[in-house]
């Protein structure tokens, strides 16, 4: 379930939570907020916010290591082009009343609806969204749910982090002086503002593109795609409602046979 800690991202990895404990560790040494109310003996919003911060580490490692959704399985049957994209392997037949599902290119692996073959991990992902540098991972079918939650934990963070740090600015006579001895936490804010919008746009804009069940890769490639290019701007097969997609994203586990949503029931393609 779970890949090698000690994969390519382990610098990654390790990057990440020593920038995250440093922030925290500066958040305690100077006078803060959080600073105060641990020497004051009032120590349950310094507790809650280690305990966050730890909750956010954990969740980063879990998404980062998790088994996306690779494919694994294969049926020697089916018949592949090779030198042809999986993006453009066409999955309709003339039929219409079923689905054949297109061989990888790369690996050669039989592919399901809305798997891609990822370039950076080299392995087939069943509903593949993108491969997020960030966690050294890809983010599909089985860890795509646990990405929104680790970016949800992880903006409450930083946004927390934000106004500690804001607590411990102190006054000084000159701009000088007032640089002098609050330069770090500027720094300290400088960049936790920055990785809260960013973690503020990516959790908007996957929501929203679960709200219409759509990934990542389909919204950005939907012209080059077999099974959508062919829709209406506005079409999407797989769409079910804002309410019940993101009811199915969240609420329902195991994995979904798109073939079967991609028809409806004794009809055309939608």
């Amino acid at each position: 379930m779970f890949k090698n800690v000690f994969g390519s991202g382990f610098l990654v990895r390790t990057a990440h939570v020593v920038l995250t404990w440093i922030i925290t560790l500066i958040l305690f040494l100077y006078d803060t907020e959080l600073r105060k109310q641990e020497e004051t003996g009032q120590v349950l919003q310094p507790v809650l916010f280690v305990l966050l911060v730890l909750v956010s580490v954990l969740l980063y490692f879990a998404v980062s290591l998790m088994d996306p959704g690779f494919i694994l399985s294969e049926d020697s049957d089916l018949q592949f082009t090779l030198g042809v994209t999986e993006e453009q392997q066409d999955m309709i037949p003339a039929s219409a009343k079923s689905l054949r599902r297109r061989r990888c290119a790369h690996c050669l692996l039989q592919q399901p609806m809305r798997s891609k073959h990822c370039q950076a991990c080299q392995r087939c992902v069943r509903r593949y969204d993108h491969h997020c540098p960030w966690i050294e991972n890809c983010v599909g079918e089985r860890n795509h749910r646990w990405f929104l939650v680790y970016l949800a934990v992880q903006l409450l963070v930083l946004l927390w982090a934000l106004h500690v740090t804001w607590t411990g600015f102190g006054p000084a006579p000159s701009w000088r002086p007032w640089l002098r001895s609050n330069g770090v936490l500027l720094a300290v804010g400088a960049l936790l503002a920055l990785l809260a919008l960013v973690v503020l746009l990516l959790l908007g804009s996957h929501l929203y593109l679960v709200s219409i069940n759509v990934t990542t890769w389909e919204f950005m490639s939907r012209h080059r795609i077999s099974y959508l290019r062919h829709c209406g701007a506005d079409d999407n097969p797989f769409d079910r409602g804002a309410a019940r997609n993101l009811w199915g994203f969240f609420c329902e586990w195991g994995g979904v046979a798109w073939e079967q949503a991609y028809f409806r029931e004794g009809s055309d393609p939608v």
